[in-house]
């Protein structure tokens, strides 16, 4: 593979690259939570339930996972500003689909499928490009910096946005402002050129692409269940296993020929980021768990509406913006397994926080120092988490391990938001008891992931094969 310039000679400034790779990462993250404030006028509008609507937002995310490793093998078999172009197209396609949906099915076509398959395509080239443009670490730390920041901005801003719309115009129009800005990156994306031309005699593994996604589909859909049909539980987790088990020994078959699988068991082999990979899982878990847990309990339990449910997030809004711009800094005076354990002790303060102080009578300050603590943490963790798996792998590796990495963190989103909601949603108890226990699902997850991030190495070893 060709080493681009690092000076960028091919007609575009540094901030022509970076504005339209963030705002991409931007507006799908946006699309994860802003729904999330307007559950109850969704329900309410299309005639469905809240679980319903958890339903699409979780498909959603748990599109994006599932696809996101067969979207990155396809930037090196089509290039990636192509992939970037076309997955905008899919996208923005959906959320007018999504806009004008009569019913939950359509809504599920337009943004759990359209808007899912949009996401896959075009969230790979983002990394790919910021890690083929800016090869040292404090360039490279400055432009996930911004990529993974304006993604944290757009999970948390979401649900201000989203209502602010949502009360003024309509929960619709959240969908057609993101079709309008996805216009606007299209026309911005012009300026890219693709630093590596596309390789077409790549393998491309269809039946990986199937199993993997067929694995995570079932064994997510498995915990949706949960507390609705304990028969369809079982099913679907055995056939999510399979599934699983049929996609590694699919691979290892295919290694033992000599021919490419969707993703290389040389990927695992790395240590450090292996454990990178586990904390990106979880920081978008409990952003996206805290997120729609918190949501669903002030519009359905408080009776909030979508603009007061979007307010009280500011303060998330606040702490990731605050940490996200200090990513530069930050990188240059700690090391990124230090930024990664700060994180997660930061939000699993918050989190207790928001167990500790809110109550059913409580007001809504109750919520804002653990909000801006869960903002401050997840923001300072989520670059150094990118950076330490994407600069773990040479530029040629970059298709695969940016398709692994997006693919585990959106499985995390997904995650949190089955687990986490349908704990909140199913729980026998009401009122703040549902509410505690979804808290302490997500405390449990903190503390997982402030586990693993103990175990990360302060110097990471790139591997070179």
């Amino acid at each position: 593979m060709t080493k681009p310039s690092t000076t960028i000679d091919r007609g575009a400034s540094t901030r022509r690259i970076l504005l339209p790779l963030a705002l991409t990462q931007f507006v799908a993250s946006f699309a994860g939570s802003s729904m999330n404030v307007s559950i109850s006028n969704i329900s309410e509008d299309l005639d469905t339930t809240v679980h319903g609507v958890q339903t699409a937002i979780t498909l959603f995310l748990l599109c994006m996972a599932a696809l996101m490793i067969p979207g990155s093998k396809l930037t090196d078999l089509l290039g990636r500003k192509r992939c970037l172009i076309g997955g905008l197209t899919v996208y923005g396609t959906g959320a007018v689909v999504a806009a004008l949906a009569p019913a939950l099915g359509v809504l599920v076509v337009g943004y759990s499928a359209f808007e899912g398959v949009g996401s896959a395509l075009m969230i790979p080239p983002i990394y790919i490009l910021a890690t083929m443009f800016f090869d040292n670490l404090q360039s490279r730390a400055r432009a996930f910096g911004v990529i993974s920041g304006m993604g944290g901005i757009g999970a948390a801003a979401g649900p201000l946005i989203g209502g602010l719309i949502t009360t003024t115009i309509s929960w619709r129009a959240t969908f057609l402002l993101q079709a309008a800005v996805v216009g606007v990156i299209v026309l911005l994306s012009r300026g890219i050129s693709d630093p590596v031309p596309a390789d077409r005699s790549r393998h491309f593994d269809t039946a990986g692409a199937v199993l993997s996604a067929a694995g995570m589909f079932f064994t997510v859909v498995a915990i949706l269940q949960i507390g609705i049909n304990g028969v369809l539980v079982a099913v679907f987790a055995a056939l999510g296993v399979g599934f699983l088990l049929w996609f590694f020994q699919h691979v290892r078959s295919l290694e033992a020929r000599g021919i490419e699988p969707l993703i290389s068991t040389s990927l695992f082999r790395n240590r450090a980021s292996n454990l990178a990979l586990i904390t990106q899982n979880v920081q978008w878990f409990l952003l996206m768990g805290s997120s729609f847990v918190v949501s669903v309990y002030l519009q359905v339990i408080r009776g909030y509406s979508a603009i007061e449910t979007g307010l009280i997030f500011t303060a998330a809004t606040a702490g990731i913006l605050i940490s996200s711009l200090a990513a530069e800094r930050l990188a240059r005076r700690r090391a990124q397994s230090t930024l990664i354990r700060a994180g997660f002790a930061v939000t699993l303060a918050g989190i207790a926080l928001l167990l500790a102080l809110v109550r059913e009578t409580s007001g809504v300050a109750t919520f804002v120092p653990g909000l801006l603590l869960i903002g401050l943490g997840t923001g300072t963790m989520l670059t150094p988490s990118v950076n330490v798996v994407q600069s773990s792998f040479p530029e040629r590796r970059q298709g695969e391990i940016s398709g692994l990495s997006r693919s585990v963190s959106n499985l995390g989103s997904s995650l949190g938001t089955a687990i986490a909601g349908t704990i909140l949603i199913s729980a026998a108890t009401e009122g703040n008891h549902s509410y505690a226990l979804a808290t302490v699902a997500l405390a449990i997850a903190a503390l997982i992931g402030l586990g693993v991030a103990l175990l990360l190495p302060s110097h990471p070893v790139r591997s070179e094969r």
